[in-house]
């Protein structure tokens, strides 16, 4: 089933309508495939790229996708295990600044991201009715795991859609 928006902060309802299938699971096993197909698809000449002084080359998207990803995964799991300890937000700019993802090898973000949602995915799979219905709060807002489920692939898919559209 779909999220319940009005239980997910109104920034993320962009990430969660990016996601067109309306089960989490299916998401995943058609989300997944097709996102892997798109970064391995990016030309090796493009990885450096920016389309604009001061943005996010390629390389860096890539690492902001999988270190988001780890931080919604983590935000989830700690909610569905039933802490009720509120949660920091991050800064993506302060991330993306100190990864030196510059000094990566793309084989390498890419094999990353396959072990982060692969991981992603067994953890959203493990969580029954009770635990995607957990809340909690994240960056001073409540949240839901089902939530962050949708917000994690829809954060991916918005990113290839930029990617799309500015940068290749």
């Amino acid at each position: 089933m779909r999220p319940d928006l009005s239980r997910v902060p109104v920034f993320f309802h962009n990430y969660i309508s990016q996601v067109k299938q309306d089960e989490l699971l299916e998401a995943f096993s058609v989300e997944t495939p097709a996102f892997v197909q798109f970064i391995e698809s990016i030309p090796s000449s493009k990885y450096d790229h920016r389309y604009a002084e001061g943005k996010w080359t390629i390389r860096e998207v890539l690492q902001h996708i999988i270190d988001a990803e780890r931080i919604f995964a983590y935000r989830a799991l700690r909610f569905a295990r039933k802490d009720t300890t509120p949660l920091p937000g991050f800064d993506e700019n302060s991330f993306a600044e100190n990864a030196k993802s510059d000094k990566r090898e793309w084989k390498d973000l890419v094999g990353e991201f396959k072990a982060v949602r692969t991981a992603s995915e067994y953890l959203f799979a493990s969580f029954d009715k009770d635990q995607l219905d957990a809340m909690g709060t994240s960056n001073n807002n409540p949240i839901y795991v089902l939530g962050l489920g949708f917000i994690l692939l829809g954060h991916s898919l918005h990113h290839k859609r930029i990617l799309k559209e500015k940068y290749l």
